[in-house]
């Protein structure tokens, strides 16, 4: 297997900036950003790594919660990695992407904000009243690696600022 990646944590700074706008009302935000876990693999067999929890998160009906993941991965060009939720959730939960997949460019590791992965996800559940708490440390999405091509004719050569949309033409 050809090693194309590597997970880092953003600074706290980065963390601390994007966790407040998130959940405003916490108070030990380092002790948070300290427990971060890189993601990783369970298996040699496994396609996906792992991303965990920062910290308790609660997964209610028809509510969407953006997590953000402490974590950054530098890429080599080519290559891409797409952001999915542990199948446990989806299949007993419903809870999926706000967005399908998330897709994390090798350029988005330079932004602005450090290529912080900021993971959003909704519960769809159909019973009222349904939510679950993904405990700090639990896996709650996986990142897939893939390699990607480009057109004969392609002549990108913009620049990245920032994740969500950033780099639609206008």
């Amino acid at each position: 297997m050809q090693r194309i990646a590597q997970f880092e944590k953003v600074s706290f700074e980065q963390f601390e900036k994007d966790w407040l706008k998130c959940f405003p009302d916490t108070t030990n935000v380092k002790e948070i950003y300290d427990n971060i876990k890189l993601p990783f693999r369970a298996t040699s067999g496994s396609a996906g790594y792992d991303f965990f929890a920062p910290s308790d998160v609660t997964f209610e009906k028809g509510r969407s919660v953006l997590i953000p993941t402490g974590i950054r991965s530098k890429i080599n060009d080519g290559w891409v990695l797409s952001i999915f939720p542990r199948s446990g959730l989806g299949f007993k939960h419903r809870i999926g992407l706000d967005n399908t997949v998330g897709i994390i460019d090798s350029d988005y590791y330079n932004s602005s904000n450090e290529g912080h992965i900021m993971i959003k996800l909704s519960c769809t559940a159909h019973d009222d009243g349904h939510s679950v708490c993904v405990n700090a440390g639990d896996g709650f999405a996986q990142g897939i690696f893939t390699q990607f091509g480009i057109t004969v004719d392609d002549s990108a050569d913009g620049v990245r600022d920032g994740g969500f949309g950033s780099t639609t033409s206008k």
